[in-house]
């Protein structure tokens, strides 16, 4: 779909959230609900700062396809975009990561080394400061 196609008072999320709402099961497209309005609400008040998402499987019950059409509805939220895609990227020996990106990156895979290589970095920027706050005595839960 691209922007000519939307409605002139329509949000693409909101758009993107029909689509779906009519492709979906029913239960389904309202896991995905209970799982984004309250994103989808601190965007639109402007209070994205203290809010914490978890998508990457902490919640059992949720199934890795609620997981990644939640990412795309936010990702349509915050960007304006409809043409945003999951890839999944191998960084390292842990396996998958899942990442939101637009259409023209996805296809990319010069563009795609360079996000998997950033990845790889801060993964092990953030294991050095875990070292650190460890023989610290400091939480390494960050």
């Amino acid at each position: 779909m691209s922007e000519s196609e939307i409605p002139p008072d329509g949000r693409p999320v909101d758009v993107y959230l029909d689509l779906l709402r009519i492709r979906m099961d029913t239960e389904d497209y309202r896991l995905l609900l209970r799982v984004v309005e309250p994103v989808l609400k601190a965007i639109e008040e402007h209070r994205l700062s203290g809010l914490d998402v978890a998508l990457d499987g902490g919640d059992d019950e949720l199934p890795q396809e609620i997981r990644d059409e939640a990412a795309l509805v936010i990702a349509t939220a915050v960007t304006g975009r409809l043409d945003n895609e999951v890839v999944e990227l191998e960084v390292d020996d842990s396996g998958p990561v899942r990442v939101v990106t637009d259409a023209a990156t996805a296809n990319d895979p010069s563009r795609l080394d360079e996000i998997a290589a950033f990845i790889r970095e801060r993964h092990q920027q953030n294991e050095e400061l875990r070292g650190i706050a460890r023989a610290s005595g400091l939480p390494t839960d960050f």
